[in-house]
Protein backbone atom coordinates (compact mmCIF):
# COMPACT_ATOMS: atom_id res chain seq x y z
CA UNK A 1 0.00 0.00 0.00
CA UNK A 2 2.85 2.13 0.68
CA UNK A 3 4.24 1.67 -2.45
CA UNK A 4 1.50 2.48 -4.15
CA UNK A 5 0.83 5.49 -1.85
CA UNK A 6 4.14 6.82 -3.28
CA UNK A 7 3.62 6.21 -6.81
CA UNK A 8 0.17 7.86 -6.84
CA UNK A 9 2.00 11.30 -5.19
CA UNK A 10 4.46 10.94 -7.66
CA UNK A 11 1.79 10.81 -10.77
CA UNK A 12 0.31 14.13 -8.55
CA UNK A 13 3.71 16.00 -9.04
CA UNK A 14 3.74 15.49 -12.28
CA UNK A 15 0.26 16.57 -13.18
CA UNK A 16 1.48 19.68 -11.06
CA UNK A 17 4.65 20.37 -12.66
CA UNK A 18 2.81 19.77 -16.13
CA UNK A 19 -0.16 22.05 -14.76
CA UNK A 20 2.17 24.80 -13.96
CA UNK A 21 4.43 24.68 -17.08
CA UNK A 22 1.19 24.84 -19.30
CA UNK A 23 -0.62 27.63 -17.35
CA UNK A 24 2.95 29.48 -17.76
CA UNK A 25 3.38 29.64 -21.20
CA UNK A 26 -0.50 30.20 -22.24
CA UNK A 27 -0.56 33.43 -19.93
CA UNK A 28 2.21 34.71 -21.16
CA UNK A 29 1.56 34.31 -24.41
CA UNK A 30 -1.62 36.46 -23.65
CA UNK A 31 -1.25 39.70 -25.79
CA UNK A 32 -0.88 43.06 -23.68
CA UNK A 33 1.16 43.39 -21.14
CA UNK A 34 -0.59 43.67 -17.08
CA UNK A 35 2.00 46.71 -15.86
CA UNK A 36 1.27 48.76 -19.32
CA UNK A 37 -1.98 48.00 -18.37
CA UNK A 38 -2.15 49.25 -14.53
CA UNK A 39 0.83 51.63 -14.66
CA UNK A 40 0.62 53.54 -17.79
CA UNK A 41 -2.93 55.08 -17.15
CA UNK A 42 -1.80 59.23 -17.86
CA UNK A 43 -3.56 59.75 -14.56
CA UNK A 44 -0.71 58.03 -12.68
CA UNK A 45 1.87 60.28 -14.31
CA UNK A 46 4.51 58.01 -14.32
CA UNK A 47 7.72 58.69 -17.00
CA UNK A 48 8.67 55.51 -19.12
CA UNK A 49 12.04 55.75 -17.37
CA UNK A 50 10.07 54.60 -13.76
CA UNK A 51 7.36 52.01 -15.79
CA UNK A 52 10.98 50.64 -17.33
CA UNK A 53 11.88 50.46 -13.19
CA UNK A 54 8.63 48.95 -12.51
CA UNK A 55 9.20 46.45 -15.47
CA UNK A 56 13.05 45.40 -13.81
CA UNK A 57 10.97 44.87 -10.43
CA UNK A 58 9.01 42.38 -11.78
CA UNK A 59 10.87 40.83 -13.69
CA UNK A 60 8.54 41.02 -17.15
CA UNK A 61 12.07 41.28 -19.31
CA UNK A 62 14.10 38.81 -18.58
CA UNK A 63 13.98 35.89 -20.82
CA UNK A 64 10.91 33.25 -20.88
CA UNK A 65 12.78 30.77 -19.33
CA UNK A 66 14.32 32.71 -16.44
CA UNK A 67 10.66 34.08 -16.01
CA UNK A 68 10.14 30.49 -15.13
CA UNK A 69 12.40 29.02 -13.60
CA UNK A 70 12.21 31.93 -11.15
CA UNK A 71 8.42 31.26 -10.64
CA UNK A 72 8.89 27.86 -10.61
CA UNK A 73 11.11 28.35 -7.58
CA UNK A 74 9.14 30.65 -5.48
CA UNK A 75 5.68 28.13 -6.08
CA UNK A 76 7.43 25.50 -4.39
CA UNK A 77 8.46 27.98 -1.69
CA UNK A 78 4.88 28.85 -0.86
CA UNK A 79 5.36 32.38 -2.75
CA UNK A 80 3.06 33.05 -5.52
CA UNK A 81 4.40 36.84 -5.91
CA UNK A 82 2.30 40.01 -6.20
CA UNK A 83 -1.16 41.04 -7.38
CA UNK A 84 -0.82 43.39 -9.77
CA UNK A 85 -3.62 45.23 -9.38
CA UNK A 86 -3.97 44.35 -5.71
CA UNK A 87 -0.86 46.04 -4.88
CA UNK A 88 -0.41 43.14 -2.17
CA UNK A 89 1.04 39.34 -2.17
CA UNK A 90 -0.84 36.78 -3.97
CA UNK A 91 -0.89 34.29 -0.90
CA UNK A 92 -3.07 37.23 1.04
CA UNK A 93 -5.63 37.38 -1.73
CA UNK A 94 -6.24 33.85 -1.74
CA UNK A 95 -6.87 33.90 2.14
CA UNK A 96 -9.20 36.28 1.92
CA UNK A 97 -11.18 34.91 -0.93
CA UNK A 98 -10.84 31.05 -0.46
CA UNK A 99 -12.76 30.65 2.21
CA UNK A 100 -16.07 31.68 0.59
CA UNK A 101 -15.52 29.12 -2.09
CA UNK A 102 -14.47 26.23 0.11
CA UNK A 103 -17.65 26.95 2.13
CA UNK A 104 -19.74 27.00 -1.03
CA UNK A 105 -17.58 24.14 -2.95
CA UNK A 106 -18.67 22.07 0.49
CA UNK A 107 -21.55 22.74 0.60
CA UNK A 108 -22.04 21.94 -2.95
CA UNK A 109 -20.54 18.50 -2.62
CA UNK A 110 -23.16 17.57 0.17
CA UNK A 111 -26.03 18.72 -1.40
CA UNK A 112 -25.30 16.96 -4.50
CA UNK A 113 -24.16 13.72 -3.19
CA UNK A 114 -27.97 14.14 -1.21
CA UNK A 115 -30.11 15.08 -3.89
CA UNK A 116 -27.68 11.79 -6.44
CA UNK A 117 -28.45 9.33 -3.91
CA UNK A 118 -32.15 10.47 -3.33
CA UNK A 119 -32.49 10.42 -6.99
CA UNK A 120 -31.02 7.24 -7.82
CA UNK A 121 -33.02 5.17 -4.97
CA UNK A 122 -36.26 6.99 -5.99
CA UNK A 123 -36.16 5.69 -9.25
CA UNK A 124 -34.66 2.73 -8.79
CA UNK A 125 -37.95 2.16 -6.08
CA UNK A 126 -40.67 3.94 -8.02
CA UNK A 127 -43.63 1.61 -8.32
CA UNK A 128 -44.56 2.81 -11.43
CA UNK A 129 -42.83 2.69 -14.53
CA UNK A 130 -43.81 5.93 -16.23
CA UNK A 131 -42.47 7.35 -12.93
CA UNK A 132 -39.35 5.73 -13.59
CA UNK A 133 -39.05 6.79 -16.52
CA UNK A 134 -39.53 10.12 -15.64
CA UNK A 135 -36.99 9.86 -12.94
CA UNK A 136 -34.27 8.45 -15.19
CA UNK A 137 -34.68 11.23 -17.99
CA UNK A 138 -34.19 13.89 -15.34
CA UNK A 139 -30.10 13.73 -14.68
CA UNK A 140 -30.28 14.02 -18.85
CA UNK A 141 -32.24 17.05 -18.73
CA UNK A 142 -30.03 18.25 -15.53
CA UNK A 143 -26.64 17.70 -17.30
CA UNK A 144 -27.79 19.72 -20.63
CA UNK A 145 -28.69 23.01 -18.62
CA UNK A 146 -25.42 25.71 -18.65
CA UNK A 147 -24.83 26.52 -15.24
CA UNK A 148 -25.25 29.87 -15.76
CA UNK A 149 -28.39 29.65 -17.11
CA UNK A 150 -29.45 27.03 -14.48
CA UNK A 151 -28.45 30.01 -11.53
CA UNK A 152 -30.49 32.72 -13.14
CA UNK A 153 -33.55 30.33 -13.40
CA UNK A 154 -33.27 29.41 -9.86
CA UNK A 155 -33.77 33.09 -8.94
CA UNK A 156 -36.33 33.74 -11.45
CA UNK A 157 -38.53 30.92 -9.95
CA UNK A 158 -37.42 31.06 -6.30
CA UNK A 159 -36.92 34.65 -5.68
CA UNK A 160 -39.22 36.46 -8.03
CA UNK A 161 -42.33 34.39 -8.68
CA UNK A 162 -42.32 32.11 -5.19
CA UNK A 163 -40.43 34.44 -2.86
CA UNK A 164 -38.97 31.88 -1.06
CA UNK A 165 -35.60 33.38 -1.09
CA UNK A 166 -34.61 36.48 -0.94
CA UNK A 167 -32.09 37.47 -3.37
CA UNK A 168 -31.81 41.45 -2.25
CA UNK A 169 -29.98 41.75 1.81
CA UNK A 170 -30.93 37.70 2.35
CA UNK A 171 -29.39 36.81 5.45
CA UNK A 172 -26.27 34.01 5.44
CA UNK A 173 -28.18 30.86 5.35
CA UNK A 174 -30.16 32.48 2.53
CA UNK A 175 -28.02 33.70 0.40
CA UNK A 176 -26.48 30.31 0.04
CA UNK A 177 -29.45 28.20 -0.63
CA UNK A 178 -29.26 29.11 -4.51
CA UNK A 179 -25.89 28.95 -5.51
CA UNK A 180 -25.05 25.73 -3.75
CA UNK A 181 -27.91 24.15 -5.77
CA UNK A 182 -26.67 26.00 -8.82
CA UNK A 183 -23.31 24.35 -8.05
CA UNK A 184 -24.77 21.21 -6.96
CA UNK A 185 -27.41 20.05 -9.45
CA UNK A 186 -24.99 19.89 -12.20
CA UNK A 187 -22.56 17.34 -10.32
CA UNK A 188 -25.81 15.49 -8.68
CA UNK A 189 -26.99 14.69 -12.37
CA UNK A 190 -24.43 12.60 -13.75
CA UNK A 191 -23.65 11.01 -10.73
CA UNK A 192 -27.63 9.96 -10.14
CA UNK A 193 -27.65 8.77 -13.93
CA UNK A 194 -24.52 6.11 -13.43
CA UNK A 195 -25.64 5.56 -9.46
CA UNK A 196 -29.10 4.47 -11.05
CA UNK A 197 -27.15 2.03 -14.03
CA UNK A 198 -24.99 0.52 -11.53
CA UNK A 199 -28.00 0.08 -9.01
CA UNK A 200 -29.85 -2.07 -11.81
CA UNK A 201 -26.57 -3.82 -12.94
CA UNK A 202 -25.87 -4.96 -9.16
CA UNK A 203 -29.74 -6.06 -8.55
CA UNK A 204 -29.57 -8.21 -11.98
CA UNK A 205 -26.28 -10.70 -10.31
CA UNK A 206 -27.37 -13.97 -9.00
CA UNK A 207 -26.81 -13.46 -4.97
CA UNK A 208 -29.45 -10.63 -5.19
CA UNK A 209 -31.92 -13.30 -6.20
CA UNK A 210 -30.43 -15.46 -3.61
CA UNK A 211 -31.28 -12.74 -0.94
CA UNK A 212 -34.40 -12.13 -2.14
CA UNK A 213 -35.27 -15.73 -2.12
CA UNK A 214 -34.40 -16.05 1.72
CA UNK A 215 -36.91 -13.19 2.72
CA UNK A 216 -35.18 -10.25 2.50
CA UNK A 217 -36.86 -7.43 1.46
CA UNK A 218 -36.24 -5.32 -1.88
CA UNK A 219 -35.50 -1.86 0.33
CA UNK A 220 -33.19 -4.29 2.96
CA UNK A 221 -30.99 -6.18 -0.32
CA UNK A 222 -30.70 -2.27 -1.87
CA UNK A 223 -29.02 -1.22 1.51
CA UNK A 224 -27.08 -3.91 2.57
CA UNK A 225 -26.11 -5.87 -0.31
CA UNK A 226 -26.56 -3.94 -3.61
CA UNK A 227 -25.29 -0.16 -2.72
CA UNK A 228 -22.17 -1.11 -1.92
CA UNK A 229 -21.13 -3.05 -4.84
CA UNK A 230 -22.66 -0.46 -6.68
CA UNK A 231 -20.95 2.68 -5.46
CA UNK A 232 -17.24 1.88 -6.92
CA UNK A 233 -17.95 3.58 -10.45
CA UNK A 234 -20.00 6.38 -8.72
CA UNK A 235 -17.12 6.99 -6.48
CA UNK A 236 -14.21 7.04 -9.78
CA UNK A 237 -16.68 9.80 -11.82
CA UNK A 238 -17.32 11.84 -8.32
CA UNK A 239 -13.41 12.43 -8.32
CA UNK A 240 -13.39 14.05 -11.36
CA UNK A 241 -16.74 15.99 -10.57
CA UNK A 242 -15.84 17.40 -7.38
CA UNK A 243 -12.47 18.11 -9.25
CA UNK A 244 -14.53 20.48 -11.71
CA UNK A 245 -16.16 22.69 -8.49
CA UNK A 246 -13.87 25.85 -8.84
CA UNK A 247 -14.44 26.20 -12.49
CA UNK A 248 -18.45 25.82 -11.81
CA UNK A 249 -17.61 28.07 -8.64
CA UNK A 250 -16.37 30.99 -11.12
CA UNK A 251 -19.54 30.94 -13.28
CA UNK A 252 -22.03 30.81 -9.62
CA UNK A 253 -20.32 33.52 -7.65
CA UNK A 254 -20.11 35.88 -10.76
CA UNK A 255 -23.80 35.07 -11.49
CA UNK A 256 -24.88 35.65 -7.46
CA UNK A 257 -22.02 38.42 -6.78
CA UNK A 258 -20.41 36.24 -4.31
CA UNK A 259 -17.07 37.48 -3.67
CA UNK A 260 -15.24 34.41 -3.38
CA UNK A 261 -11.78 33.19 -6.30
CA UNK A 262 -14.80 33.18 -8.75
CA UNK A 263 -14.71 37.11 -8.83
CA UNK A 264 -11.33 37.08 -8.34
CA UNK A 265 -10.57 35.26 -10.98
CA UNK A 266 -12.85 36.89 -13.37
CA UNK A 267 -11.03 40.51 -12.25
CA UNK A 268 -7.81 38.69 -13.01
CA UNK A 269 -8.59 37.57 -16.68
CA UNK A 270 -9.84 41.25 -17.24
CA UNK A 271 -6.39 42.95 -15.95
CA UNK A 272 -4.08 40.32 -17.07
CA UNK A 273 -3.57 39.82 -13.82
CA UNK A 274 -1.34 36.77 -14.32
CA UNK A 275 0.30 36.16 -11.12
CA UNK A 276 -2.95 35.57 -9.85
CA UNK A 277 -4.18 33.25 -12.39
CA UNK A 278 -1.60 31.13 -12.12
CA UNK A 279 -1.78 30.43 -8.45
CA UNK A 280 -5.32 30.20 -8.87
CA UNK A 281 -4.70 27.67 -11.61
CA UNK A 282 -2.24 25.93 -10.00
CA UNK A 283 -4.53 25.43 -6.35
CA UNK A 284 -7.61 24.04 -8.81
CA UNK A 285 -5.01 21.29 -10.22
CA UNK A 286 -3.78 20.42 -6.45
CA UNK A 287 -7.72 20.40 -5.18
CA UNK A 288 -8.36 17.76 -8.58
CA UNK A 289 -5.15 15.70 -7.18
CA UNK A 290 -6.30 15.61 -4.04
CA UNK A 291 -9.55 14.83 -4.26
CA UNK A 292 -8.96 12.00 -6.72
CA UNK A 293 -6.09 10.97 -4.90
CA UNK A 294 -8.64 10.41 -1.59
CA UNK A 295 -11.41 8.33 -4.23
CA UNK A 296 -8.00 6.00 -5.29
CA UNK A 297 -7.58 5.63 -0.85
CA UNK A 298 -11.05 5.23 -0.72
CA UNK A 299 -12.44 2.42 -3.71
CA UNK A 300 -10.18 -0.50 -2.10
CA UNK A 301 -12.01 -0.01 1.32
CA UNK A 302 -15.32 -0.28 -0.63
CA UNK A 303 -14.07 -3.41 -2.55
CA UNK A 304 -11.81 -5.70 -0.86
CA UNK A 305 -10.98 -7.01 -4.78
CA UNK A 306 -9.00 -3.48 -5.76
CA UNK A 307 -7.17 -3.85 -1.83
CA UNK A 308 -6.12 -7.42 -2.67
CA UNK A 309 -5.00 -6.39 -6.27
CA UNK A 310 -2.41 -3.50 -4.57
CA UNK A 311 -0.94 -5.59 -2.35
CA UNK A 312 0.12 -8.41 -4.87
CA UNK A 313 1.14 -5.40 -7.54
CA UNK A 314 2.94 -4.14 -4.54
Amino acid sequence: MMTYLAHRIGQAAIVLLLAFTASFLLLQALPGDAILIKYQNPEMGLSAEQIAEIRLLYGADAPLWVQYGNTLWNFAKGSFGYSMQAGVPVTHVLAVNLPPTLKLASLAVVAAVVVAFALAFAATLAPFRWLRNALVTLPALIVSVPVFWLGIMLIQIFSFRLRLVPIINPNEFQALVLPVLTLALPIAAPLAQILIQSLDQVEAQPFVSVARAKGATRKGVLWRHVLRNALLPVLTVAGLLFGELLAGAVVTETVFGINGLGRVTEQAVSNQDTAVLQAIVLLAALGFVLINLIVDLVAPLIDPRLKRNLEVGA
